[in-house]
C-alpha cells in the first residue's frame, strides 16, 4: 500500500512538521481547503452584486457633519431609509436625480416653528412653509399645554407630511390666545394658577413619541408685567428636569436679568440658571434683556459661562428675535448660534424670517462656514431633542434629505427691526425628500419682501441695541 507508513514517520515540508496524520487527514484537509475558497467567491459574489434601490441622488455636494462626509457622493435609498452614500454607487434606482453642483445634506431641521394653524393666532401650515422650502422635520415650540395638547397631535402632527415634534408649554393653554410677546399687555402666563408643573409632566409622559421638551416665554409683557416670570421659570425648570427633557427659553423684554450680577439680590438670571441641554432662543434679539451690553458693546459674561455649561442657543429669528448689530457684535466674539431655528409663524412667513434657508443666508452672510450653518439644521438639533432617526444620511437613517443650490445674489435683507444688510450669496431648495418620497418645492413669491422691511420698522425704537 503506497500511503501505509505516512502515519509512522514525520514529514518535513518548508520548515512545517506533520507527525502522525493519516491518509483521510489530508484528504479531509483538501476538502476544507476547496469549501472555503468556494465560500469565499460566493461572498465575493454577493459584495459585487449590484443593488435595487428606490433612488439614487447622483454626484452632487454631500454636506454631512455628523458622519463628516463633505465630498461629491451619491446617495441611495430603499424603502424610506438611506442605504449608503459613495462614490460611483453601483445600484439599479427606479428613479435617478443628478445633483451635480447642487449641495445635499440630511433633511433639513427647524428648531422653532409655530404651527398649531387656526387654533393659535401665530399657527402656519407646516407642509406649504416647511417642507415645500426644503426642511423635513420641525419643532413646534409651545403653541400647546398640556389641555390643548391633543388637538395639535391629532389635526397637525399626524395629518401633516413633514416630521412634527412638538415641546410642550408650560402654561396649560399654550399660545391658545397669545401672540408675540412685544407690544402686548397681557398673555399666556400671567396668572399662576395655568402654570401647572403636574398636567404639563404628565402630558409629556402620556406623548413621549411627539413631545421632545418643554417651553416657557419670559416676557413682562406676558407675565402680568414680570411678577410671575421667575415662578414661571420656575416652574419650567422642574418640569424639564422631572421628565428628563430639554427646557427652551424665550427671554426677551424681561424683568429676569441677562447679568445676574448687574440686579442685586436676584433670584434668577437667564440663561445663566438653564440647565446642560435647554435651549435658550432669541439668542441675536436688541429688546431689553439683551446678551449684549449696550454700554461695553460685548457680550455679557453669564451667557459665555451658560454655554461653558453646555446650554444651547437658538436664533429664533421669528418677528422680532433677529437683530443684525446684535449678531454682528456676537459673531465677532466668535458667538455663533448652535441652532437656527427660524420662529417661524403667521407674522413672519413672508418676511422677515421667510424661511429655514433664508435664516442660513443670514449667518453665511455673517462669516459661518457652509459646514456649521449645516451641522445647526442637522444633527444638533437632532441630538439635543434626542431624534435619532434623522439628522445624518447614516445608513439605515430615515431618508429625509434636501438638495440647495448656492446662489449668487445682490439684494439688503432685513433683520426683524428693519434693518438692512447687502447679501451676496442665497441658499435656495431645489429639491426635498421625506422619508424616500420626493415633495415639490416652492419658494417665495417674493423675496426680499419691501413690505415686510417696512413692517419690521416698527421694533426698531424699543430696541436697545442697534445701528
Amino acid at each position: 500500500m503506497l500511503y501505509k507508513g505516512l502515519t509512522e514517520h514525520v514529514l518535513n515540508t518548508s520548515g512545517c512538521t506533520f507527525k502522525n496524520y493519516s491518509l483521510p487527514y489530508f484528504i479531509s484537509l483538501k476538502l476544507n481547503i476547496y469549501k472555503r475558497r468556494n465560500t469565499t467567491n460566493v461572498h465575493t459574489k454577493i459584495r459585487n452584486k449590484i443593488m435595487d434601490v428606490d433612488t439614487v441622488i447622483r454626484n452632487g455636494h454631500v454636506i454631512d457633519p455628523a458622519n463628516q462626509t463633505d465630498g461629491i457622493f451619491d446617495v441611495a435609498i430603499k424603502d424610506g431609509e438611506i442605504v449608503t452614500v459613495g462614490s460611483n454607487l453601483q445600484v439599479n434606482a427606479t428613479s435617478s436625480y443628478d445633483a451635480t453642483g447642487y449641495i445635499v445634506t440630511p433633511g433639513l431641521i427647524d428648531a422653532h416653528v409655530h404651527c398649531y394653524q387656526y387654533a393659535t393666532p401665530l399657527g402656519i401650515n407646516p407642509d406649504e412653509t416647511c417642507l415645500a422650502r426644503g426642511v423635513t422635520t420641525i419643532i413646534d415650540a409651545g403653541s400647546a399645554g398640556a389641555t390643548t395638547f391633543m388637538g395639535l397631535r391629532k389635526f397637525i402632527v399626524e395629518k401633516s407630511k413633514t416630521r412634527v415634534r412638538c415641546l410642550l408649554h408650560i402654561a396649560l393653554h399654550g399660545l391658545a390666545a397669545s401672540g408675540c410677546s412685544s407690544g402686548v399687555d397681557g398673555g399666556e402666563s400671567d396668572t399662576l394658577a395655568v402654570l401647572d408643573e403636574e398636567q404639563c409632566a404628565q402630558c409629556i409622559e402620556e406623548n413621549r413619541d411627539v413631545i421632545v421638551g418643554v417651553k416657557v416665554r419670559l416676557s413682562y409683557t406676558i407675565c402680568d408685567k414680570g411678577k410671575t416670570e421667575n415662578e414661571a421659570f420656575r416652574r419650567a425648570i422642574s418640569v424639564s428636569q422631572k421628565t428628563k427633557t430639554p427646557l427652551m427659553v424665550h427671554h426677551t423684554i424681561s424683568y429676569v436679568p441677562t447679568q445676574k450680577s448687574l440686579v442685586p439680590n436676584a433670584d434668577v438670571g437667564c440663561p445663566i440658571d438653564m440647565n446642560p441641554g435647554d435651549i435658550y432662543t432669541h439668542t441675536y434679539h436688541g429688546y431689553m434683556s439683551t446678551i449684549v451690553d449696550n454700554e461695553s458693546k460685548s457680550i455679557y459674561t453669564d451667557v459665555f459661562k451658560a454655554r461653558s455649561r453646555g446650554v444651547l442657543f437658538d436664533v429664533g429669528h421669528g418677528a422680532g428675535g433677529f437683530n443684525w448689530t446684535v449678531a454682528e457684535i456676537a459673531t465677532k466674539e466668535g458667538f455663533w448660534p448652535d441652532m437656527i431655528g427660524t420662529d417661524l409663524h403667521i407674522l413672519n412667513y413672508d418676511g422677515p424670517a421667510y424661511d429655514l434657508p433664508t435664516a442660513m443666508s443670514k449667518f453665511l452672510h455673517l462669516g459661518m462656514s457652509l459646514n456649521d450653518v449645516i451641522r445647526s439644521v442637522t444633527c444638533t438639533p437632532a441630538r439635543a431633542y434626542s431624534l435619532d432617526t434623522i439628522g445624518s444620511l447614516s445608513s439605515g437613517k430615515c431618508a429625509d434629505i434636501t438638495v440647495l443650490k448656492m446662489d449668487d445674489c445682490d439684494v439688503m435683507l432685513e433683520d426683524s427691526v428693519g434693518q438692512l444688510r447687502n447679501v451676496r450669496k442665497r441658499l435656495v431648495p431645489v429639491a426635498v425628500w421625506r422619508e424616500g418620497l420626493q415633495e415639490k418645492i416652492k419658494l417665495p413669491e417674493v423675496w426680499p419682501n419691501p413690505e415686510a422691511q417696512r413692517r419690521s420698522l416698527k421694533n426698531l425704537p424699543n430696541q436697545e441695541v442697534h445701528d
